[in-house]
Parts: C-alpha cells; structure tokens; sequence
C-alpha cells in the first residue's frame, strides 16, 4: 500500500511550468530509486493524454501503462511549490505528487488519503505550510468520524461459539475496508469485555484503516466464559472517534435497553438506537457508471461540479446497499467508494431538489463525465430495470439438432444413459410489481419463506447422500439470511409486491457473486436463483410440470441442486444441460447420486422435440441424438460391459497397475482433505499424488499454526502407513481468495496473483506450511510441490526457502517439485528439470492456459479439452526434459482419469497418475490393457491431429 511520510517531502521548490516540474519529479523518484530515468517520458505522455490536476492546488504525475516497466519499487515522492505552478486551464499547483507504481496503487492512495478534499479549499494551506508534517496533516484531514452503517450489522448470524461470532464481526469490518487482515489476529477473546445484558464489547488499535463499529448478533444464544452471549461490539479502534458512540452504549445499557439491540430484526433498529448512518427516506435514482476506470479523480469532479448547481444535500451508494450513501460534493467520499465500471450507482436528493436534480445526475454518468466511454454489455442494463429476469438461454436463432447428430460438451457425471427427452423450461413467473399494504406482503414472503425451508427440510430428511443434505443447508442458509430478508422488506416498503421485492433482491445478490471472479463461487450464484425460483413459485402458487412414468433424459437450461436432489433416480436416466460446468453443485449432485450427466452443451439442445430418443455418455462428454437401432444396442451392451469392467476394476483395485510389456505406472489419489485418505487408499492407492492445502486454511477464520497445519499433515502420513505424500502448496489467488486475506479485485484473477505469485508475497505464510509440512514427516515419504510456478526466479525463491528451513528441520525422504500449469513452465522444462525433484502437470489449468478458455466457462467449457495436440505436446516436452534428467513426472488433473487419454498419457512416458479416488481400480484397469510400445505409437501420431476432437476421435478407432 502506498503511504505518505514526511521524509518523503521536499519543501520550497520552484519551476517555470509544468515541465519543468515533472523534471524535478523524476529526479526526486530516481534518486531515491523507485523508477529509472526514462520514467519522466511517462509523466510527460501522462499529462499529455489529460492533466493529472486533482483539486485545491494538488496534481497527481504518475506515468503510463507504457512505462511501467521503468518502475524499480512502487512509492511516492512529493514537491511543494510555495509560489505555485501553472498546470494548464487556469490551474495552479502547490503541492505535486509523484507516483510510481506499476498498476492502479495509485487508485488506493487517492481514497486513503484525500478525505481532507471536499468541500473546503486548501491550496492556501499547502502554499504556506513551512514543514513537511504541516502537509501531512492537511492531507490526511481531520480525526475521521466512526463508522457505523448497515453494512457493519448483522443479525441473526450463523455462529457455533463466541470465536466463529467474534469473526464474523471481523468479516464486516474488512469488507467495509475499515481493517487489514492482521486485525483479526490482534484481537484477544480472552479480554472480550461483558457489557450486561448478554452484550460485549471487543476492540484492538492494531492493522486499522478507519474507525468503526461492528454489531453481530448470533441466530442462537451462545456463551463466553459462561455468561451469556446475544450480541458482539467489535470496534476498529482510532484516536477518540468513538467516545460519543460509546457514551450512548451506556446511556441505552443503563436504562436497560440492551435487549432491544439483542433481538433487533432489522439494522435500521440498531443504527437509529446508536445513532448511526440511516438512510434518508428520499426520491431515489439508479445509473451504471461506464468509465473505463471507474469514478477516478477527473469524472467525479465532473460529478461534484454538476452537483454542486443544486442547493441542497446530495448523497451516492452503490446500487444494491441500503446505507445512507456519501455527499456527492466530496471528491473523497467518491473516490473512497472505489466504484469501477459496470456498477450501479444510487443518487438520493432532498424531495426539494430531487425532481431537478436526479435527471441531470444520471445524464451526466451516462455521458461519461467528461470522459468518452464504451457502451456497456446489454445485460448489464438489466440490473436497472424491473422485475429481474433469472435467466434463461433464447433458441430461437439456434438451429435444430438432427437425427444422428453428435455433441461433445463437459463430462459431468460417469455413466451410459439412454432414454426420451423430457426438455423442461423454466416456469412462467407472473406477478404485480405493486404490492397491498407492506404487513400483508411481509406476511406472504415469511410464509413463503418458511414453507420453502420445510419443504428443504423434508429433501434433507429424505437424502440418503450426505454431499446431497450438505447444499441444501446452505440452501436453508441462504433462505434464512438476515441481510436478503432486511433488502427485500426495504423494497417492499416503497410499495413492491412480495414477488417483485424478492426477485429483484435475488437476483442483485446472484450477480454480486456471479462478479466475485471465482469460478466456484460464481457457480453459487446459481444456488441462489434456485433457492428464489422456489420462494416466488411459493409466493405465486406455481406448479412443477409431471415427469413421464417411464425412464427419460431431463433436459434443460441450467439444472438446479433441488431439480436434482427430487428426481426418481428408477426413472432419469440422465441429466443434460444448455450450461453449466462440472463443479456446479447439479453435478455434484448427480454424481453423488449416480446419474450420467452432460453439461455445457449448448442451447440447440433445449430445441429439442419431447420424447427425442439422446444417448449420453457421461464418460466422455459426448451426446448422440436420435441413435439408430444398431447405435442403441452398441450403447447397452457397452453399458452393461462398463458395470462388469467396474466390477472387475474394484476386485483388482489393490493389486499394481502394470501394462502388457512390463511397464509400471502408479495410480496416487488427488485428495481435498485429509479425512480422505483412508478410503483412497481402501479404493487402491499407491500415493496421494496432489493433496491440496486450502480447505486447511479456510477451515479456519484466520491463517493457520503450525501446530494445526501439523495435526492435519500427520493424519494424512498415518493414513498412509509408508505410501509417498504429494503436497501441493497453499494455491489461492483472487481466483479463490481466502476471508482473512483480502486482495484488490483485478481485471483477470486467472492471469494475476495467485498461486506461487502470491506465496511469494507472503513468504511468512508460506514458511508456516513448510515447517508443518517438514515436522510432520518424521522419516516418511513427503514431497512438496509449488503451483503456478512460471519463471525460474520463482521456483529458485521457494527452494531456496524449504532448503534453509531443512537445515533446522532434517527429513530422511523429501523431494520438492513444481506443478507444470502454465505453458512456460513446459516450454521451459529443460532448465527447470535440472533443479527440481520432479513434475505434476495440473492439466486443468495447463488447458485453460494453452488454449485461452475458462474452464469455467458456460459456452466455450467443452472446447477446453486437455486432448488437444497444443496440451499434448507440452506433456511431451515436459517429460521428456525430466527423464534427461532422471526426473519423474505425474499428472495430477481430471486428464489422468480420462479412459481415451490414459494411453496417450503413457505414450508420452507419464510415470504417475492421480486421480479422485472412485476412480482408482478403473484407472489401473485401463493400464493393465496396454502396451506401452503402441502407447507411444498412438501418442505421436496424435500430436500431429489438428485438434482435440480428432484425437478422441483417433483413439476410439483404435481401441
């Protein structure tokens, strides 16, 4: 984070203009070694694109993208310059900051550290200062006033004892960028203060951005050092900003009033009761804001200009929020918002001034204040208009499918299925957008609500699979959480009708995760228009259409977990979706429940007639329309041969996989956690070839020990009794971020820090797993390995680090090695096979990274096919650089338990495969058919294909 110290100042400069100035800038960032000089042509060509003047004396110089390169170290240097400099358009400039950063730090220094710019000009002040902490402090401004709003209360939250409450008030402190993440860490629950009344009270100055005040009440009583607990005062603590708050706790304790904060069941009660930030009941008005760079310095001057026409308050939020919003005449209340393009802003005006005011301040977003703007995608437009849509795939233009035709797609759920089409389209959702009185649809939604949770309850009832009632509790979660019922009842407030107020609510909070750029989380989104698809068929009276008695193949948009979970497994043969991936919670489900599955296939199959006989191969991805007599026959002999090759598979699955020639190849499990292993090696097998860490850390509300890491490694050894351990290193990123490790949002998570990159940064963290790593072992087998790893500087820093730490901590049988996930990696396996212990190429991510699809991604998730020659050859190259060198090489993604690419795999001199455990006897089976001479044979002829459905295509023939 950029910060602003005094020694980083120089005062009583002088420049003839602007030019002048930006030389003495770059001078001052060279000297002290943040840029090399060419980094002045960057400051130039900044200015020249549009003056970096901020407001009230101040300008901001930073350079281009084009010259990050020239940036040593991110910082800042600072010129005063008493008698002024003119910095065009009658601007004159006191006070110049220099930045050098590589990417948007800037961005961060500006909402950090501008409060002080609102309304009052200081450009006098900065002229006349004499020292440089006298600047300091007019930058920083005055004592910042507590925070305390509704994103800082939560009720009724889900906590099992004091310590998972106190952090959840943790989350909302951090969420509303009021703490860092080692605030969490500097809190004693030892000193939890006992208010009275079953209230407490917690604080720490430590790792604090702004003052605040979080109030978290628990869905059940709990206790603390055995009193009880109703209610948590958390406070980011920060100069004297929270006497008067606190003064008022006491006066409301005193008179007896704390049960009222205890069982409030809205923050409005809580807020208005401490005298926190509450709304205003004002004429409202929504807008997406467009610019490329979000509300930066220069539109939301624009934007203040054109609020300042209007003699009354003016206040913004982001869409989607119910606190009272920021003075739109602030330029840091707006910057301190950090609102970038694509989000919905919400002006509030006073009723006197609003009919005037909210059109000119929605005209003036749209135009890009000031700046020229790209239209924005058109489904973004549709978060402003009402009711909210869940969406659904148009076939309309989509041409229908033919007789015989076949359709690869994602692989989702093992298995042959055959049967009729029953395609089954969302349910028309009718309603009034205008309610009856606000009692009446309160009291429809809860009766809604309630009846949805029981009809959940009676699903978990009836599960017999424990994956199955696990995401139905997190349904049950969701339909009970305080915060969506808190929004819905503020819309139904202003006059909706229970119908309008919860989809529109839902399908708000969907989008916000669909934008947390994770694909796993993102894939949530579609739990949670599950879980309102259910509530407004409540609310509406809705009917399912009847599934036929006889066996069929459920076609649709995008499957839901409950669309699942209540299916007649005797009568759904299958399951095929238009969208979809294989880690959304329908597959799992179906997996779990043992129906074939194919998702991802397109919206031509939603074309299609009811009663359409579909072959699915749940195996390969692949779906055949309308089979002839002879294509049937072949598809339930094979299915039949596929249970007895199952059979076969699991009475051999202890014994080694070996092909016709002799060639051993081990099978090792992939493995999430350590409550795993036992029944890996039950199911066969040799190794854990890729245990991942995460789950270890996000079990936990702040990093791990090494004492807890240790407990969780050694279970895993035990387990194993012998067999090698392959641990891949904490693998998160803004792709998967952690709650207690928060990271900048960025444009493309999957290309920015994660992984490795993102170890490196913390190499403390990264040590603690290390050393539980190397203290667990005590003799037995253990490699690590790094992920992400795509230069060579990376690989030298993490062994470079395990290497010291081995020195104090011996271990008799330890190799370290790297995941081979990004093409450079590959490309550049000769230099690295000549210091690493081994390779395990992620296939996963190797695809996606070769062939510039996302996984995850509803349409183009088909075409990322690890079979792909580009992918194949990188296998190759890799391999073959390691056996140089004596080396082994794994391959630890879902490829290794790929029935068509096992023999290319082998063909390419793989020496380990690792796959889920279910998986293991077929995965040997598959090996003790082949020869490892034609194995090779295969493998290079399919390097020579043109792409991924030719070497399936290729394979198939010859098996």
């Amino acid at each position: 984070m950029l910060e602003l110290h005094a020694q980083h100042i120089r005062m009583h400069q002088s420049a003839d203009d602007k030019s002048a100035a930006l030389v003495l800038l770059a001078d001052a960032l060279v000297a002290d070694g943040l840029v090399a000089p060419g980094y002045l042509e960057g400051l130039r060509a900044r200015e020249a694109q549009g003056s970096t003047y901020l407001g009230q004396g101040i300008a901001i110089p930073h350079g281009t993208p084009q010259t990050r390169d020239q940036v040593h170290a991110t910082g800042v240097r600072l010129l005063q310059f008493p008698d002024g400099v003119d910095w065009g358009d009658g601007h004159r400039v006191y006070l110049a900051i220099g930045i050098a950063a590589r990417s948007d730090e800037h961005l961060r220094l500006l909402q950090l550290l501008t409060r002080a710019l609102g309304e009052a000009d200081m450009s006098e002040a900065l002229k006349n200062a004499e020292r440089a902490e006298t600047i300091i402090d007019l930058l920083q401004g005055a004592p910042q006033e507590l925070a305390l709003d509704s994103q800082l209360v939560a009720l009724a939250t889900a906590a099992e004892d004091f310590d998972e409450l106190a952090w959840q008030s943790v989350k909302l402190l951090k969420k509303a960028e009021c703490v860092e993440s080692g605030f969490g860490n500097s809190l004693s629950l030892d000193d939890a203060l006992p208010l009275g009344q079953g209230l407490w009270w917690l604080s720490s100055e430590q790792s604090v951005l702004r003052p605040a005040l979080a109030f978290v009440t628990p869905a059940r009583t709990l206790s603390h050092r055995g009193e009880p607990v109703t209610g948590l005062f958390c406070l980011s603590s920060l100069g004297e900003a929270h006497r008067s708050m606190l003064e008022r706790l006491c006066d409301l304790l005193i008179e007896g009033r704390g049960e009222e904060l205890a069982r409030a069941r809205s923050s409005r009660v809580v807020l208005e009761a401490l005298g926190g930030e509450v709304a205003a009941d004002w004429p409202q008005a929504r807008v997406i804001l467009a610019n490329a760079h979000g509300l930066h310095a220069r539109p939301a001057k624009i934007l203040i200009e054109v609020a300042q026409q209007f003699a009354g308050d003016i206040r913004v939020r982001l869409a989607g929020t119910d606190g009272p919003g920021v003075s739109a005449k602030s330029l840091s209340k707006l910057l301190a918002m950090g609102v970038q393009r694509g989000q919905a802003l919400e002006f509030l005006a006073e009723p006197g001034i609003a009919a005037d005011a909210l059109p000119v301040l929605v005209a003036a977003v749209e135009e890009g204040l000031g700046e020229a703007v790209e239209p924005l995608p058109a489904e973004l437009d549709e978060v402003l208009e009402a009711p909210a849509a869940y969406p659904q795939t148009d076939t309309a233009a989509v041409a229908r499918l033919q007789p015989g035709e076949r359709i690869q797609a994602v692989a989702a759920s093992p298995g042959i299925a055959i049967g009729p089409a029953l395609v089954r389209t969302p349910l028309t959702m009718d309603f009034k957008r205008e309610g009856e009185s606000a009692q009446v649809e309160q009291q429809r939604l809860d009766a809604a609500l309630d009846e949805v949770f029981a009809q959940i309850d009676r699903l978990i009832g009836e599960s017999e699979v424990a994956s199955v009632r696990d995401i139905f509790v997190t349904h049950q979660a969701m339909l009970r959480d305080p915060a969506l019922r808190e929004d819905v009842l503020a819309k139904i407030q202003q006059g909706l009708s229970a119908e309008a107020a919860w989809a529109d609510e839902v399908e708000v909070a969907a989008r916000q995760q669909e934008a947390l750029h994770d694909a796993l989380l993102a894939e949530r989104a579609a739990d949670l228009r599950d879980v309102g698809r259910r509530v407004l068929a409540c609310l509406i009276g809705a009917e399912a259409e009847q599934a036929p008695d006889e066996p069929y193949v459920l076609v649709m948009d995008e499957v839901a977990p409950s669309d699942v979970a209540t299916l007649n497994r005797q009568r759904v043969a299958g399951i095929l979706t238009a969208r979809g991936g294989a880690t959304a919670h329908s597959a799992i489900i179906a997996r779990a429940l043992g129906i074939p599955a194919i998702v991802g296939a397109g919206a031509a199959v939603l074309g299609l007639a009811r009663g359409t006989v579909l072959l699915l191969d749940g195996d390969r991805g692949e779906l055949q329309v309308a089979p002839n007599e002879g294509e049937l026959q072949k598809a339930i002999e094979a299915r039949a041969q596929r249970l007895e090759r199952q059979r076969l598979a699991d009475a051999r699955r202890l014994e080694p996989a070996v092909t016709r020639d002799g060639r051993r190849v081990e099978v090792a499990a992939n493995l999430g956690s350590s409550a795993e292993t036992a029944d890996a090696v039950e199911q066969g097998a040799e190794a854990i070839g890729l245990l991942r860490t995460e789950l270890v850390f996000m079990n936990h509300a702040q990093a791990p020990d090494q004492a807890t890491q240790e407990v969780e490694y050694r279970r895993v050894l035990d387990a194993l009794d012998g067999r090698p351990l392959v641990v891949r290193t904490l693998d998160v990123g803004g792709d998967k971020p952690l709650s207690y490790w928060p990271m900048p949002a960025e444009e493309n998570p999957f290309l920015g820090v994660r992984g490795i990159r993102l170890s490196l940064q913390r190499p403390e963290v990264l040590e603690v797993q290390l050393r539980a790593l190397l203290a667990s072992a005590e003799g037995r087998p253990l490699r690590i390995m790094f992920p992400m790893v795509g230069f060579m500087e990376e690989w030298r820093a993490a062994r470079q680090l395990v290497d010291r730490l081995r020195a104090e901590i011996p271990v008799a049988d330890l190799q370290v090695g790297i995941m081979i996930e990004v093409p450079s990696a590959a490309l550049i396996a000769p230099a690295l096979a000549a210091e690493v212990d081994f390779f395990s190429i992620g296939t996963n991510d190797l695809t996606q990274y070769t062939l510039a699809i996302d996984r995850g991604h509803p349409s183009l998730s088909g075409q990322a096919d690890g079979l792909h020659p580009a992918v194949l050859r990188l296998i190759g190259m890799t391999v073959e650089a390691a056996h140089a060198h004596g080396k082994w090489v794994g391959v630890c993604g879902e490829l290794a338990a790929d029935t068509l690419a096992v023999p290319l795999l082998i063909g390419l001199g793989v020496d380990e495969l690792s796959v889920s455990a279910r998986s293991i006897a077929l995965v040997k089976a598959r090996v003790r058919e082949l020869d490892q001479a034609r194995c090779r044979q295969l493998a290079q002829q399919a390097l020579n294909l043109p792409g991924a459905a030719e070497v399936r295509a290729f394979v198939t023939e010859q098996d």
